[in-house]
């Protein structure tokens, strides 16, 4: 297992590495050793059945928002994801993380979702430490939960952690610090990462999407139809999990977290993204580096009586390509948020969320004129029955981005989906 880990660190920053290393040195005794028993494994999975109506999906090439596209409405059954979670204890301090994945729908792919250490020594009196390296997702969303990283209380999550598990998952060293001060609670996390350097490119060429599939490592994503601006300029598919630095100067890229709970419910998060990627970094197979930033504002709120509210808003800025003259190729600055309020009705919870996303371009090539923005509204219910949990989910779609004009589609799309899954947990 830590040789399969210090694998996926080879060709990303040194600095990462060496965390790795000194995370996998800590001394285990045979008492504390756990390979393979129940407590180490678990597997989840959810079958759905589905009907939608919109555009072709982005997963097949389009420019469609949603998971699934038909022109009519149309029930269909799908295998949606499935997780084997492998979580070896090699000593009381010390653990690894591994996430097999496979996820069916419109593709099927299977593949490794996530792989890491993390450390946990004795807490002091009042600070904690821990930390992680390897392969996983940055402390972002207020909606997943769990090593599957599942949404918990509806089916698809938000424009901006729909993003999240598309295009921000990289290779990183992570540290936490957790301290208490009377009845407030500071938690800082820092870490430093690598293999991010394509972040962006579905975001610009497609927009913002809402759906629960997830990159896989070493796998790749496909772009829509760029046009003639883009012809011979950048691949017809993007691979997140990259490096394209190979030449150029490597800069590892960082991220950094602020979280405080206040003496009553509610928690504040703050979190800051750069890749520090090459704009003018370029690969055989002509992918690009895209230096993407990102700020984020979240909020987490107990309401009383089981209800909850969560919020995130987030705003960053992409570039890629050569200055011509003045301006690179690619210059977008996007912006999302969502509003969310969960509440238990007996034995049933009910969710709403809202959202509102855009993109703005000033680049040379991909102007004002391919500008997008668009909102969404979803409404769910969820029940449980031990392993077993229903859920059923109706979300709506609309969107205004010019760039559907390479494949001859209307502008301004309204696209519908009505599902229900169940889930179940070994």
């Amino acid at each position: 297992m830590v040789r399969v880990a210090k694998r996926l660190l080879i060709g990303s920053a040194a600095p990462v590495g060496c965390a790795l290393a000194v995370l996998s040195a800590a001394p285990a005794s045979a008492s504390d050793l756990k390979l393979f028993t129940a407590e180490t494994l678990e597997a989840t999975g959810d079958f759905r059945l589905v009907t939608v109506h919109g555009e072709k999906s982005w997963v097949d090439g389009g420019f469609g928002k949603l998971r699934s596209g038909s022109e009519n409405f149309r029930l269909q059954g799908q295998l949606g994801n499935s997780s084997i979670v492998w979580k070896p204890q090699f000593s009381w301090s010390l653990s690894a993380t591994i996430v097999g994945s496979l996820q069916g729908g419109q593709r099927t792919e299977a593949g490794l979702s996530e792989a890491f250490l993390t450390f946990r020594p004795m807490r002091g009196s009042k600070v904690a430490f821990s930390a992680r390296a390897g392969l996983m997702w940055p402390p972002i969303s207020v909606e997943h939960e769990g090593a599957d990283w599942h949404v918990r209380d509806s089916i698809t999550p938000s424009a901006i952690n729909s993003w999240i598990g598309e295009e921000v998952r990289p290779v990183a060293a992570e540290a936490t610090v957790a301290t208490e001060f009377g009845a407030h609670k500071l938690r800082a996390t820092a870490a430093i990462m690598a293999a991010n350097d394509t972040s962006g490119t579905l975001l610009t060429f497609r927009g913002w999407a809402l759906h629960d599939r997830t990159t896989l490592a070493f796998h790749r994503q496909p772009l829509p139809p760029l046009g003639d601006e883009f012809v011979g300029y950048q691949a017809s598919f993007t691979h997140p999990l990259l490096d394209i630095s190979e030449g150029f100067a490597r800069r590892p890229g960082y991220y950094a977290k602020l979280a405080w709970q206040s003496p009553v419910p509610v928690r504040f998060e703050l979190f800051r993204y750069d890749n520090r990627s090459n704009p003018e970094a370029v690969n055989a197979d002509v992918e690009w580096g895209w230096r993407t930033q990102f700020n984020q504002l979240a909020v987490v709120a107990e309401l009383g009586s089981g209800s909850e509210f969560k919020a995130q808003a987030m705003e960053g800025h992409t570039r890629m390509g050569m200055r011509e003259p003045e301006r690179r190729w690619i210059d977008n600055r996007f912006r999302s948020a969502f509003a969310m309020l969960t509440r238990p009705f007996g034995k049933v919870g009910l969710a709403v969320r809202g959202d509102m996303f855009d993109t703005r371009h000033s680049g040379s090539l991909w102007d004002f004129e391919y500008n997008e923005h668009g909102w969404s509204a979803m409404i769910a219910a969820k029940r449980e029955w031990g392993r077993l949990t229903g859920l059923v989910e109706l979300l709506h779609v609309f969107s205004d981005n010019p760039a559907r004009e390479h494949v001859e589609e209307k502008f301004r799309q309204h696209q519908t989906q009505l599902q229900a899954a169940l889930r179940i947990r070994w």
